[in-house]
């Protein structure tokens, strides 16, 4: 499922936002991340603001699993 972790800028002092969904897009266009699911537009994030988004969530091709972590 992706998900996406934006952080703001630590000056704001905002809280992080973490996006997840099935299906979820991103699109950067107009100096804006826009974010979409199945519904629609869900949000969207000015360029301006300064925050940083980081894909999280660990893509896998469905003929290709990997492996679970091993234990240490």
């Amino acid at each position: 499922m992706p998900a996406y972790l934006i952080v703001h800028p630590r000056e704001q002092r905002r809280d992080d936002i973490l996006l997840e969904d099935d299906p979820l897009t991103v699109e950067f266009t107009g100096g804006w991340a826009i974010f979409r699911d199945g519904d629609g537009f869900c949000t969207a994030i000015p360029a301006a603001l300064g925050a940083r988004i980081e894909r999280v969530d660990a893509p896998q091709a469905p003929d290709h699993p990997e492996p679970a972590p091993q234990k240490e």
